[in-house]
């Protein structure tokens, strides 16, 4: 069988959670199947090592403009003439019309709440909002269309069946993300030495992956460590990854204490195989999202041996089990609170981090490519 896999944004340099899971799969997929041949589209970008071409495994920069029309008419075009026998695409979107069967990973439907829109009205950027629109326009055409459907966990799939009416002909199969192996408590005093420096890491410090969707909660966080601060008067500080100090700003100024500033490390974009560093140095891992459906960096951190303080609402609790303090993310006290915590009572940081190398090693891109996997075997004997 000739196999598809739309990795759009694979070779641009800046990569986030979907990205990450493209070349995860694809990279356990080249380890395990040696008898299917798959044809990998990207977009042509500055990041083009990131991958290896292997003996059934070949690499088609594909051209084609801006992403919609990239993915509804060059992608289905070039997959056909390719003659592939099915299409995955691994980023909640897909060609409407398209040839072949579909294969969808529907990470998430966040972009179809309406409790989301309210949240997301005021602080989104242009392209994030663009980006909406445009799920919001195809993804239910997809969902009843795509021959197998992912989701990536039970949490995510009780809501899209829910806001679709699925029935078990469109059932979603729930196959979980997992962790890279290249996450390990770091203990290279030169490494972190490297990282402390170019990142300017302080010794006491709350790590915290922040970016611009504001179901990051990077509002409540920053009150939450305010509060922390003046509570205790500890010399920490809050690390906050890829965010911009103009975003940061004018948050500090509506929380009512611009003296936060002078707390707060913005080390700009972190490349994924930087990250382990940070995290080994980091006293608590901060993830308060107030909305995701699975939550990949809490198993990093795990990995790394470090505490995690996340939800206890929608995947988190699911995904981090019994190996997280969990609050309530809407109500920034409790963040508070649990930061305190998890400074303070060493019991507690040592029962998470022991509790956390337990869950984590639950997770593995092996066992999410070999579920992957089965669905293929599937589709060509459908």
């Amino acid at each position: 069988m000739r196999i598809a896999i739309e990795a759009q944004r694979l070779f641009r340099e800046k990569k986030h959670g979907m990205d990450i899971y493209a070349l995860e799969l694809i990279r356990s997929l080249q380890q395990i199947d040696h008898k299917n041949e798959y044809v990998i589209f990207v977009k042509p970008d500055v990041d083009d090592t990131i991958l290896n071409e292997t003996s059934n495994f070949k690499i088609i920069k594909l051209d084609g403009g801006f992403y919609p029309k990239w993915e509804q008419i060059a992608l289905p075009k070039a997959a056909k003439e390719a003659g592939c026998q099915v299409l995955h695409c691994t980023s909640n979107t897909a060609p409407i019309r398209c040839e072949i069967p579909l294969v969808l990973t529907l990470h998430d439907i966040i972009y179809m709440e309406s409790s989301y829109s309210r949240i997301l009205s005021g602080s989104a950027t242009p392209y994030q909002k663009f980006g909406n629109i445009y799920r919001k326009l195809v993804v239910p055409h997809l969902v009843t269309k795509s021959r197998k459907n992912i989701t990536v966990s039970h949490s995510e799939k009780n809501r899209i069946d829910k806001l679709f009416g699925l029935q078990s002909g469109q059932q979603m199969n729930v196959v979980y993300n997992g962790v890279g192996k290249h996450f390990k408590p770091i203990t290279d005093k030169l490494e972190l030495k490297l990282a402390k420096e170019k990142y300017h890491l302080p010794d006491n410090f709350f790590f915290f992956l922040g970016n611009t969707d504001p179901k990051k909660n990077v509002k409540g966080t920053l009150k939450a460590f305010s509060e922390f601060l003046k509570k205790t008067g500890l010399d920490y500080y809050l690390v906050i990854a890829d965010y911009e100090q103009n975003q940061l700003l004018k948050f500090c100024d509506e929380i009512g204490d611009k003296s936060l500033i002078a707390r707060i490390i913005l080390t700009g974009y972190i490349p994924n195989a930087s990250l382990p560093a940070i995290y080994s140095q980091s006293k608590v891992f901060l993830y308060p999202s107030l909305r995701e459906s699975f939550g990949i960096p809490m198993l990093e951190a795990m990995k790394c041996g470090v505490p995690v303080l996340t939800s206890n609402t929608e995947s988190m609790p699911e995904i981090a089990g019994n190996a997280a303090y969990l609050v309530n993310p809407f109500k920034h006290e409790e963040i508070t609170e649990g930061m305190i915590k998890m400074v303070s009572d060493e019991h507690l940081r040592t029962d998470l981090i022991q509790k956390g190398f337990m869950r984590h090693s639950e997770f593995s891109w092996e066992i999410t490519a070999q579920k992957v996997l089965e669905l293929y075997r599937k589709m060509g004997a459908d």
